[in-house]
């Protein structure tokens, strides 16, 4: 076994998307850390340490099994991508010299607050399927703790203060090992285990009774797993051949789901990754660059952006440097490059390659009079129907039911979100009676005892469910 992994090239495609997967959530719009978005950071492929995990419902390790098809003297490599979190504190210089801790340090360009950075990770291996054939191989980890500090000097040159970095001991450890399956090929069922072995504990340091914030630092964060074969190929999971759909559905995958990555039409690269994706996924050839919001689109979050006020993007510029990258890019971007991102038609490829009609050949295409045009888009918050008291309640099985009234939860009647499912006879609270253009009727709630109920409230995210799918509370 080596430490080395097989030449760049092999993951240049792969991991474009692994960064997207690497960076998923690491800050939210509007940028700033004091935003209710940014509260709770972080929430694929945590891998948190053993003894605090089970207690709080997160892992301590990752499981990926794929089928491969090694040809010859194939090696694999492996190569595990996380990040590791460390604690930012601003300080500010006294007169004599001292420093003390602030909430914030105004500059003219920013103002620098408290952050929880995170610094990129890898750990690399190479190992000859044979070796494998005999035994698991196994490579441990330590990514030791330290504690930095970088001086913040103003525009005359003069330290006005200093950030202090402090980053926590992270252990982990990356088995492999393989078998040889019972089909007419040479094919074999890869494991890949990923697992966070620190020995901290909620007791250690006085920290009993220890929350998230604490073990992040400790932890494996956005844990993902890139590997490719110098000969050879994997299956899909979703679209494997005849002969091996049994041996791929016996592959037992957990908190992670691996895909095979590259380019279209390759096998030799697999993303396993805590985000579920779909064979040889890839980066929209319109999107500017890295908004670490992917829930989100892109047009919507550099018009956002843009238009923050002054303040809010100082603040923003002082909470990460990638948030700081992500205002200068809305404040740069050319109007075609915004252009770009009003929205593809994928099925259209073939008119949109080189050498086919330009656009304004197209005109020709289409026949406006042929295209209803109503005189005012329904989308038109000008055109929105005034408020209705009548439209904001419904009855359900005799009871009026509007805001704040409670219902309990009776989801599985359309079965389309599996996770509904998980909400089964809670109670909530009506937040908002809706009224969608093709006249359905959806109940927007908050889930009672959810302790993230008011940040959900405050941002206007909420659970819908139609009329069908709750009960009135008596006397509710």
């Amino acid at each position: 076994m080596t430490t080395t992994a097989l030449p760049e090239s092999r993951f240049a495609v792969a991991r474009q998307v692994a960064d997207a997967v690497l960076f998923e959530g690491y800050v939210l719009y509007p940028y700033r850390a004091s935003a209710a978005k940014n509260r709770l950071r972080w929430q694929f492929g945590v891998l948190v340490p053993p003894a605090w995990g089970p207690a709080h419902g997160e892992h301590s390790f990752q499981r990926t099994e794929v089928v491969m098809e090694p040809r010859g003297a194939a090696t694999l490599a492996v190569e595990l991508r996380f990040l590791h979190a460390q604690r930012r504190t601003v300080e500010e210089a006294g007169a004599d010299g001292s420093f003390a801790a602030v909430p914030e340090l105004h500059l003219p360009d920013r103002v620098l607050v408290p952050w929880d950075e995170g610094t990129e990770e890898r750990v690399e291996m190479t190992v000859p399927v044979a070796e494998l054939e005999e035994g698991e191989v196994c490579l441990p980890f330590v990514r030791p703790a330290r504690e930095e500090t970088e001086p913040v000097l103003d525009a005359d040159g003069r330290e006005v203060g200093r950030l202090v970095r402090r980053t926590e001991r992270a252990d982990g450890v990356l088995r492999l090992r393989v078998e040889q399956l019972d089909v007419p090929y040479r094919a074999f069922r890869l494991t890949v285990v990923v697992e966070n072995t620190s020995d901290w504990t909620p007791d250690a340091e006085g920290a009993a009774g220890a929350d998230r914030d604490v073990v992040l630092p400790r932890s494996l964060v956005a844990a993902h797993l890139l590997m490719g074969l110098s000969a050879g190929s994997f299956l899909s999971m979703t679209d494997p051949p005849e002969w091996a759909k049994a041996s791929v559905a016996t592959c037992a995958n957990r908190h992670t789901w691996p895909v095979l990555a590259g380019e279209p039409g390759s096998s030799d690269v697999v993303l396993s990754s805590p985000i579920i994706l779909e064979d040889h996924p890839g980066i929209a050839p319109e999107s500017i660059g890295a908004m670490y919001d992917a829930t989100e689109i892109d047009e919507i979050l550099a018009l956002r952006t843009a238009a923050l006020t002054d303040q809010e993007k100082r603040e923003a510029r002082g909470t990460d440097a990638r948030a700081a990258a992500v205002i200068d890019l809305a404040e740069t971007m050319p109007p075609e490059v915004l252009e770009r991102l009003h929205g593809a038609v994928r099925a259209l490829r073939e008119i949109t390659d080189p050498g086919a009609p330009t656009p304004e050949s197209f005109a020709e295409l289409f026949d406006e009079d042929a295209v209803f045009k109503p005189d005012t888009p329904w989308w038109d918050p000008a055109h929105a129907d005034p408020a209705d008291p009548a439209r904001d309640r419904i009855l359900i099985d005799g009871s009026s039911v509007g805001p704040g009234s409670r219902v309990v939860l009776r989801p599985g009647l359309r079965r389309t979100d599996a996770q509904d499912l998980f909400l089964q006879g809670a109670t909530a609270q009506v937040e908002a009676v809706l009224h969608d253009v093709d006249g359905g009727v959806h109940l927007a709630v908050t889930v009672e005892g959810d302790p993230g109920a008011d940040i959900r409230r405050e941002q206007g995210r909420f659970l819908y469910f139609q009329p069908d799918e709750v009960a009135p509370l008596e006397g509710a």
